[in-house]
């Protein structure tokens, strides 16, 4: 579903970015929350959480919010 609202009109879908711990298939808990980035740039987003961190270790899921979250 495509947003008509004119301030989202044309804009990215809104994605949120989880950092994956592979070792536990879980996302990462900073102080027992989840390491979440809500992004239009999920790629560049995923890129940033995982800078600096091994990639036999570390993996990031990008999702899709519905547009009623947008």
């Amino acid at each position: 579903m495509t947003s008509t609202h004119p301030l989202t009109h044309g804009r990215p879908a809104l994605c949120a970015v989880t950092l994956i711990d592979r070792r536990t298939g879980r996302p990462h808990r900073v102080n027992g929350a989840a390491l979440v980035a809500l992004s239009r740039d999920p790629h560049s987003a995923a890129a940033e959480l995982l800078a600096g961190r091994d990639a036999r270790l570390w993996d990031a899921r990008i999702q899709p919010l519905p547009a009623s979250a947008r």
